[in-house]
């Protein structure tokens, strides 16, 4: 009944069903068979699967062997760092022990420098030591050369700043100068303005200079001198100048600056 079915059945999903139904049909064909293709089926999956342990089993061993391998070469490098620090250690410690406990100021020391092989020290008596400790004694440490050419050169600073001074005060400086129009009015208009003028220009004073004058009307027929004149700031002031024509009383009413420039 199940070879009929199978028979009938166009689509087969399982395999098993399948090995079983073929294995049926050769048994009623040829009879019973040891079913050799059940058998190697059997064998083969236990040998695939022998096979992957034994694949995963060497690589395990690979694995192993490379670890190892690792460990020992981790180890080397630990004695090889281990020993160059014990040589470091012990070339530092010479150096300290050799090395010397004044350096003179002159003597250039370089780091991490080995000691020399041969130190030779020479051999100095107690009676040498002390005479070389006198001339020590006698040199001067200061040096007094240097305070010689300190002086010297401050001589010369000295001589030149009064070089300096000296020709600067020769020099002329620049004089500074005005120029001042004054108006001066006169008491009426019957005032004789030529004679104003006149005293007013008699007035002499170092650092003064009269102008240009002239007789401008203010009002009433009365005119005002107008008259321009350059002074010397440091000499001549313009109090000064405004005193000195105000004496002439019998002329002079009063006098008033009109204009004020520097030169």
């Amino acid at each position: 009944m199940a070879v009929d079915y199978f028979l009938h059945d166009k689509i087969w999903f399982e395999k098993f069903k399948y090995d079983d139904a073929e294995r049926r049909f050769y048994e009623q064909m040829n009879g019973p068979m040891g079913g050799p293709s059940r058998q190697q089926s059997a064998s083969t999956t236990p040998s695939g699967a022998a096979g992957d342990q034994n694949e995963l089993l060497s690589r395990i061993s690979h694995l192993e062997v490379e670890n190892q391998n690792l460990r020992s070469v981790v180890a080397d490098l630990q004695m090889a760092i281990f020993k160059l620090e014990s040589r470091l250690n012990a070339l530092e410690k010479s150096s300290t022990s050799h090395q010397p406990s004044s350096v003179p100021p002159t003597q250039k020391v370089e780091p991490f420098s080995l000691p020399s092989k041969k130190v030779e020290l020479p051999a100095k008596k107690a009676e040498p030591a002390a005479a070389e400790d006198d001339e020590d004694d006698d040199i001067d440490l200061f040096g007094s050369d240097d305070e010689e050419e300190d002086q010297e050169a401050a001589k010369v600073r000295e001589e030149r700043l009064r070089q300096y001074a000296e020709k600067k005060a020769k020099k002329p400086g620049l004089i500074a100068k005005s120029s001042i129009l004054l108006d001066v009015k006169p008491w009426d208009d019957e005032t004789d303005m030529a004679k104003m003028e006149e005293c007013v220009r008699s007035i002499h004073m170092d650092g003064l200079v009269w102008g240009a004058s002239k007789l401008v009307p203010v009002g009433y027929g009365i005119k005002k001198l107008q008259i321009q004149c350059v002074v010397e700031d440091e000499k001549v002031g313009t109090d000064i100048l405004e005193e000195e024509i105000t004496k002439f009383e019998d002329y002079v009413q009063s006098v008033d600056i009109a204009a004020f420039n520097k030169i």
